[in-house]
């Protein structure tokens, strides 16, 4: 069976039969020694009282008396009550009287019995299922005592007593058990039987609703999601799982719409200007004495072009490393590395730097610095691009535990609350018109979050009353 349901059914009706085989088995073995064991019980005792009451008989009335009508009812009477044949021989091995009930078994009357059974009971006792040779037409459970009288301190042989059971009353008693049993196993098969198929479709049924969508999605359906209810078992968390799948992929199949739906736009604005002015040039549109003005701002629209295409490639490279590589290395020359690098845009605004870096040792941290020295960079150019004329840039770096915290903050417009869970996002400008930032491609902050990720290091952004701060983490070395 290759379904879910096959296989489950198969197995619990599998456990419910072997379970009951066990069962059965055990149960019909203790049944069977339980039964032989009354048996073997009930007919030993019933022997002994008969012998006893022989022996008795024997010592007070001087003779045999297995011929009188008294002893041939108590014969009678013992078989009547116990269901019983009751047999009772000569110290030879012949047969004297048999009982079954209340009628006396003539057939048996006189009949010998064999050597080996009489030296058996002769010699202590005989107990097990036998025919007396032919005696019987079928098997019966057979006890057999000697029956003795004690004279002068020695016990004299008087006679063999023999006590029997047919067959059919165990084998009655293990019919009634297999019905029994047999009966039990059938109806306890078809409850499990009607569990099992309950208990499968309800499994199963989600799986091939996973199964589907799962087909749905490969044919480019991307809003198709499982609906399992309130479940909490694991097909629940598997659906769960399913549909958090299936919610991150539509979410990346939107992201990346929306990139190149960024990336058109970025490169077709640069690329018509410059086509425009061009043309304009060439075609004698613009003057010649303007013709400089606007060759400027082709050349802009390059360098900002080729600046994007640099972006997209030092992201492309950033996204294709499985893990950055690991140096040890001074954060806070790093940081100062690269504000000396922006000392001209830093000039040029007038900003006041406030760095609060450690004097007295350094601060060594693990990463890879040429890649931490661009998020210092990116970050300082954001900070310095957004700052207000003559504001404040702020540096600081310290040091707790195994980590080291960065901050770099500016004086500027406070960025809304709703932005800034944005604003590491690909191409995302606080400006959405897109023409306040010429020289920025949105991409900048985006590669700082995918370097950092790269290092399991944490970035924040936190804007009120115009200042902002990105503050990031490093691993202490």
């Amino acid at each position: 069976m290759k379904t879910m349901y096959g296989r489950q059914f198969a197995t619990m009706v599998g456990m419910v039969l072997l379970s009951f085989l066990m069962l059965g088995a055990s149960f019909a073995t203790l049944s069977y020694q339980y039964t032989i064991r009354e048996k073997k019980d009930t007919l030993e005792r019933n022997a002994k009282y008969i012998a006893q009451f022989t022996s008795d008989s024997v010592n007070t009335g001087g003779s045999v008396v297995w011929q009188t009508k008294a002893f041939q009812n108590y014969l009678s009477s013992v078989a009547l009550v116990s269901d019983s044949h009751v047999i009772v021989a000569t110290g030879e091995g012949v047969i004297v009287y048999a009982a079954s009930g209340d009628a006396a078994l003539t057939d048996l009357q006189y009949a010998p019995l064999s050597r080996h059974m009489v030296e058996t009971i002769v010699n202590g006792s005989f107990t097990g299922m036998t025919t007396l040779d032919g005696l019987y037409g079928e098997p019966r459970y057979l006890v057999g005592l000697p029956i003795t009288t004690a004279v002068n301190g020695t016990d004299y042989l008087q006679g063999l007593v023999l006590v029997s059971c047919s067959a059919s009353n165990i084998s009655g008693v293990w019919r009634d058990l297999f019905a029994i049993l047999l009966v039990t196993t059938l109806a306890v098969i078809l409850i499990a039987a009607i569990i099992s198929s309950v208990t499968s479709m309800r499994q199963s049924q989600p799986i091939k609703e996973i199964a589907a969508a799962a087909r749905q999605f490969g044919l480019g359906q991307l809003d198709v999601r499982v609906n399992v209810g309130s479940r909490r078992d694991e097909v629940g968390e598997l659906a769960e799982a399913f549909n958090a799948m299936a919610e991150s992929l539509s979410n990346s199949e939107q992201r990346r719409s929306e990139f190149i739906a960024n990336v058109s736009h970025e490169l077709k604005t640069p690329m018509t200007t410059i086509a425009g002015f061009a043309d304009g040039i060439l075609d004698g549109t613009i003057p010649p004495e303007e013709e400089r003005h606007y060759l400027q701002i082709i050349s802009s629209e390059t360098r900002r072009l080729s600046r994007l295409v640099r972006s997209m490639l030092d992201l492309s490279r950033l996204q294709s490393d499985e893990r950055a590589a690991q140096q040890q290395f001074d954060i806070c020359e790093t940081l100062v590395r690269a504000l000396v690098t922006l000392e001209g845009k830093v000039n040029a605004k007038r900003l006041e730097v406030d760095a609060q870096l450690p004097e007295d040792e350094p601060i060594p941290v693990w990463g890879d610095q040429d890649a931490i020295t661009q998020v210092c960079y990116n970050l300082l150019d954001n900070a310095i691009k957004f700052s207000r004329e003559g504001g404040v840039l702020g540096l600081s770096v310290t040091a707790k535990g195994p980590k080291a915290t960065i901050t770099i903050s500016n004086q500027g417009e406070t960025i809304p609350k709703a932005e800034q869970s944005l604003i590491f996002d690909r191409f995302h400008k606080t400006d959405h018109s897109r023409s306040a930032d010429r020289d920025g491609v949105g991409l900048g902050l985006y590669i700082v979050k995918t370097i950092l990720n790269s290092h399991k290091e944490n970035i924040t952004c936190v804007s009120e009353d115009g200042v902002t701060k990105f503050i990031f983490t490093m691993t202490r070395a």
